[in-house]
């Protein structure tokens, strides 16, 4: 029977790296704690953004896509970083990862834009931010890994 597909970059908190499960069983309110304050920060982030470029129903929501496809690319970047140091300090993934960037990106936003869009009789701009953002977080994520790990792996040789 084939192994089960292995991700390259591995969950936010996977608590099959050591690291990750000894810190979230000693110290689980540390964990959380950090994750709430690195939400904050994410989720002011992203609100100031939408803030500053906001858009009507029928226009495309470039802030939301804005802050999702460089949430993606950062979390790409995250990986490659935290991989390059060997999984970094264990709280590193949760602070930044978790919550930093899940409080920065967000779905539900998407998602209610498109359908905004949708009721707002905008069908094409609808379609068009859905399949955008779907294609562009893939390739961010790509891109962010790639880059970082090629300068990181370029640094090393220096």
């Amino acid at each position: 029977m084939p192994e089960p597909f292995e991700p390259r970059t591995d969950p936010d908190v996977d608590l099959r790296v050591p690291a990750d499960r000894r810190e979230v069983t000693a110290r689980p309110a540390a964990v959380l704690a950090t994750i709430a304050a690195g939400g904050v920060l994410g989720a002011l982030a992203r609100a100031g953004l939408q803030h500053a470029v906001p858009h009507p129903p029928t226009g495309f929501p470039w802030a939301t896509f804005g802050v999702n496809l460089s949430g993606c690319l950062l979390i790409g970047a995250l990986m490659a970083v935290l991989g390059h140091l060997g999984g970094g300090h264990p709280l590193a993934r949760p602070f930044l990862g978790v919550g930093v960037l899940g409080g920065y990106t967000t779905f539900s936003t998407y998602a209610v834009d498109v359908q905004q869009a949708l009721v707002a009789g905008a069908a094409g701009t609808a379609l068009a931010y859905l399949a955008a953002t779907v294609f562009g977080a893939l390739v961010a994520v790509g891109v962010g890994d790639a880059v970082t790990g090629a300068l990181l792996r370029r640094g090393a040789t220096r």
